[in-house]
């Protein structure tokens, strides 16, 4: 957009305002807050960054620093996970009414991040034996800091053995959910699978529950089942 004005004849001061107010006219498109805000801040980010590196005089590698941030926080192998999701405090405590654990029950948050759904879950379940798993490093580490009461593991959440749990937690995104929905066969009939916000298309919920700030709660017990 901002380059064909540029070709239109208008000037930067002109094209610029019109660019970014496109950026921000079309970010409703996105499925979720991070990728509106990467829809609308994408353009005037660019442009800070371009003039910037023509108007000063770091070095290159210098604006190679924020890919190194990008990697560290989140390596190669996790892009095709969700990105960091939080889980707000008191979603999940309407789950008490539908799934009743027993002390000592293990629930696992599959990609725990920052330890957000370990912290709603322990509002609900506080009795409950929580443990995460979270591959990056440095996630891995804070989590570990800030939720020093649960179980934690560095690794994958796709090479966990979730049929070793009560009730698996996640938050993730739509184009995981089929890869969710082959991973929870191996899981005990009676136990439960909990989706914040997307569903598991395919497959029928035992219920569907609405957070206080209207996020959906995708719940399903095992076995599950296919929907007609």
């Amino acid at each position: 957009m901002f380059r064909w004005l540029l070709q239109s004849d208008m000037s930067p001061g002109m094209a610029s305002p019109i660019a970014a107010m496109v950026g921000v006219a079309i970010s409703p498109m996105g499925r979720s807050w991070w990728r509106r805000l990467a829809i609308a801040g994408g353009f005037p980010i660019s442009l800070a960054v371009t003039v910037l590196g023509t108007q000063s005089d770091l070095a290159a590698w210098v604006w190679l620093l924020p890919l190194a941030l990008l990697l560290l926080v989140y390596p190669i192998n996790t892009w095709a996970d969700a990105p960091l999701f939080p889980t707000p405090r008191k979603a999940l405590v309407g789950l008490r009414a539908i799934i009743r654990l027993d002390p000592g029950a293990r629930v696992l948050d599959a990609g725990c991040g920052l330890g957000h759904g370990l912290r709603a879950l322990r509002l609900a379940y506080p009795k409950a034996q929580l443990e995460g798993v979270e591959w990056s490093a440095s996630l891995f580490a804070l989590c570990k800091a800030l939720c020093p009461w649960a179980t934690l593991q560095r690794g994958d959440m796709w090479a966990v053995d979730w049929a070793a749990y009560d009730m698996v937690y996640l938050f993730q995104r739509p184009e995981s959910m089929p890869r969710v929905v082959e991973k929870v066969q191996s899981m005990r009939a009676g136990t439960w699978l909990v989706s914040l916000d997307f569903e598991a298309v395919g497959i029928v919920p035992h219920t569907e529950l609405t957070t206080p700030n209207g996020k959906s709660i995708w719940v399903y017990r095992l076995p599950l089942r296919a929907a007609p």
